[in-house]
């Protein structure tokens, strides 16, 4: 049929066409409607609420934000609250301190102008001292630049990077879809390294080493090597001693290591520990002018969860004068970040320190925050353990669980005659039965014949056994109708 439209398919950007993001794609769209049926028709489907466990979103799922990065954002964003009386008794010493402090950087004490292009200047001291006080080496504010989110500033380095498809990234697989999606929008290719389930997601430099070999031979100039640590939608958390390989590898081969590592408040298990690349680059003696390593940052993970607020920064280092005023020049097309994100930025790395007024309460609510998240997620470990055919690894660290789900014959063959992935097919039945929203695998890669699904661990605790019970009943139905 013609289309009563001017505009076609036939006229978009084919790299836009080309790219996806499953983790907001068509059964998140299809929960939408499922929930918009449950609002208009109460008792219309077989549950009584969405879960949306698709997209690491911790306040959609009822995560409380932090009250000190609340009073500080309140503050800022109406300074004519300093002024009155009862304030004192509302906010504490330290907030109402803060505040002032920022605003005496901003010009005009005004959140809502724009800012200098790489973020205020004050706020990236801030972040400095943060990132030095964490890693135990110099941070200089001038290699900060702050985002709207870690997003942002992975789109600014792959356009930064990518020049045609014949430049490469090399890509975790599984990974985040982010880095599939810009390095396709931006013209590039995607070299996949996969990462060994069966030893807990672990990254091998072998496998680096015969990825960027066999790119290298069809003529394609690898640029840089993308690692999330902690990982996602993996859960590992990175061994010091396999980032030390890292850092040699991308050293050796001239390769700029982008680091995600926006999970790094997000670790569970007591043996492990998040180290920066930075920490880890700097303490083996190399410098500046021996390997190129960007950091990305966000206010949306870790014990905060600020999704909205789209706060974030990259840490832009080992790249000459002439490459820096480039990455300035892509920042300041987008004018500048939004205020109340820098703002937030600056706080995740300068929180209340011990004697502040809110040191005691901000304590508790990180605490509580992350010794609730480490309890769900070993829940969810063993709740998926349990079901026939599922292996799940620790999640050491991140928001999420990453399960292998063993199909059975029958279930492959009624996926590929609804002309979707198998664990898709699974994704979208347990959705229709429970109202649990999870992302396949195949969204975020996966050696074929294998399949996973994700699900994050940021429904509240006390909704996660009503959750492992839709799953387990879910499940065993499942099995039952597909087996043999």
């Amino acid at each position: 049929m013609a289309s009563d439209y001017s505009s076609t398919l036939d006229d978009l950007n084919p790299k836009v066409l080309k790219c996806a993001y499953a983790i907001r794609g068509e059964i998140v769209t299809h929960a939408q409607i499922l929930q918009q049926d449950l609002t208009e028709n109460p008792g219309s489907h077989p549950f009584n609420e969405i879960l949306y466990c698709n997209i690491g979103n911790p306040h959609s799922l009822g995560q409380k934000p932090i009250t000190f990065f609340r009073e500080v954002l309140a503050l800022c964003d109406h300074p004519l609250l300093l002024d009155r009386s009862e304030t004192k008794a509302l906010f504490s010493a330290d907030s109402i301190e803060r505040a002032i402090q920022i605003l005496d950087q901003i010009p005009c004490r005004a959140t809502g102008a724009y800012s200098h292009s790489q973020g205020i200047k004050g706020l990236r001291d801030k972040i400095a001292s943060g990132i030095e006080a964490r890693d135990g080496f110099p941070a200089d504010p001038n290699d900060i630049f702050l985002t709207d989110g870690a997003s942002p500033a992975v789109h600014m380095m792959m356009q930064l990077l990518i020049g045609s498809e014949n430049d490469g990234i090399l890509c975790p697989i599984p990974q985040y879809p982010l880095y599939s999606a810009s390095i396709t929008l931006h013209g590039g290719t995607h070299i996949s390294y996969y990462l060994d389930e069966e030893t807990g997601w672990a990254l091998e430099i072998s496998e680096l080493e015969n990825q960027l070999k066999t790119a290298r031979s069809r003529g394609v100039n690898v640029k840089a090597l993308v690692v999330i640590n902690p990982g996602n939608p993996t859960g590992r958390v990175l061994a010091e001693a396999n980032q030390r390989e890292i850092v040699e590898f991308c050293r050796k081969e001239g390769l700029v290591l982008l680091a995600d590592e926006v999970y790094q408040e997000n670790v569970y298990a007591p043996d492990k520990q998040f180290y920066s690349f930075k920490k880890i680059s700097r303490s083996m003696g190399f410098g500046e002018k021996d390997i190129s390593l960007v950091s990305f940052h966000s206010a949306s993970k870790g014990y905060y969860g600020e999704c909205g607020k789209r706060g974030g920064y990259m840490e832009f280092t080992g790249f000459s004068p002439e490459i820096r005023e480039q990455i300035y020049k892509l920042a300041s097309v987008n004018l500048c970040s939004n205020i109340s994100g820098q703002i937030l930025a600056s706080l995740i790395m300068s929180p209340p320190k011990v004697g502040d007024e809110s040191y005691e309460s901000f304590s508790a609510e990180k605490d509580a925050i992350l010794s609730s998240l480490a309890r769900r997620a070993k829940i969810l470990e063993d709740a998926f353990n349990s079901l026939e055919g599922v292996t799940c690894y620790k999640a050491e660290g991140a928001l999420y669980s990453f399960p292998r789900i063993n199909l059975p014959d029958k279930a492959i063959k009624a996926a590929e005659e609804a002309k979707t992935a198998p664990d898709a097919f699974y994704a979208w039945r347990l959705l229709n039965a429970t109202g649990i929203v999870v992302v396949s695998g195949s969204g975020f890669g996966q050696r074929a014949g294998t399949w996973h699904f994700r699900c994050t661990i940021l429904p509240q605790e006390e909704k996660i056994p009503a959750i492992v019970s839709r799953f387990t009943q879910f499940h065993k139905q499942f099995m039952d109708e597909f087996r043999g």
